[in-house]
């Protein structure tokens, strides 16, 4: 019995020759395929490139649903006509946007201008576990007024989606650069 108790005793002090580390945490690696845009192919009164592997849902009304469905997430957009409501329509966007001061931690605004194709906006960048995390208005201001929204199917934990949002903020601030009202003012 002795004999047994040395065995194992020796078996577990030589067979420790390493000490034992914590292993270093581990972070997410996420892939995202290569971006390649197109040209919006519906007709709607404005054209933008959009991402070709996202799918477009022609909705009513000029509307438009971008989805990234390996994502989970859309950008739904709003088209409206400018009959003189500009300002209604301006406070109509920002209501939005800031209606997600409840669960933001910071909403951050970009403005938009280029005169040249007579585009004008903001960008508004919603942070912390908020609905949608990138809001933007687009209009030349007096025919044509977007809305556009980004959300996710998913319960917002902003730190987990941060790099999906990142990914698809390229693709809105594209969307913003290229678009060209087809009935310009």
């Amino acid at each position: 019995m002795r004999n047994i108790f040395t065995f194992l005793f020796l078996l577990i002090f030589l067979s420790c020759k390493e000490d034992v580390l914590p292993k270093p945490k581990a972070y997410l690696s996420l892939s995202y395929p290569e971006k390649k845009y197109e040209n919006l192919k519906l007709q709607r009164p404005y054209t933008f490139d959009v991402l070709k592997n996202a799918t477009l849902i022609n909705e009513p009304n000029n509307w438009l649903t971008i989805k990234y469905p390996n994502l989970k997430a859309s950008i739904d957009i709003t088209y409206r006509p400018v009959e003189n409501n500009i300002t209604e329509l301006l406070t109509e966007a920002e209501k939005l946007v800031f209606k997600h001061t409840v669960k933001a931690e910071q909403i951050i605004p970009k403005d938009f201008v280029n005169k040249n194709k007579r585009v004008f906006g903001s960008i508004y960048e919603i942070t912390g576990n908020a609905a949608s995390h990138i809001q933007f208005h687009v209009t030349d201001s007096t025919k044509n007024f977007i809305k556009g929204s980004l959300y996710f199917y998913a319960k917002p934990n902003y730190d987990s989606i941060l790099p999906a949002v990142d990914y698809i903020k390229e693709d809105i601030l594209r969307l913003v650069e290229t678009l060209e009202w087809k009935n310009p003012s």
